[in-house]
C-alpha cells in the first residue's frame, strides 16, 4: 500500500475525524487519517462512483 497516492477527504474539518482514499488502478481504497497503519477497506471503481454520486445527490444527511 506504499506505492498509492493516498488523499484526505475535502469534507475534512480537521477536528480528526477524517478518511483518505487512494485510487489506484481497478480499485478504491479507504482508510481513517489518524490510524494510516490500520485496516483499509476496498471498493470497486463502479460502487464506489454510485455511492458518492447518491452522497453527492443528498441522500444522506445528518
Amino acid at each position: 500500500m506504499s506505492m498509492v497516492t493516498w488523499k484526505k477527504s475535502t469534507r475534512s474539518n480537521g477536528g480528526g475525524n477524517c478518511v483518505e482514499v487512494a485510487t489506484p488502478p481497478q480499485a478504491v481504497m479507504v482508510r481513517d487519517s489518524k490510524d494510516q497503519q490500520g485496516p483499509v477497506l476496498h471498493f470497486a471503481p463502479t460502487p464506489w462512483a454510485t455511492f458518492l454520486k447518491t452522497i453527492k445527490a443528498g441522500a444522506f444527511t445528518a
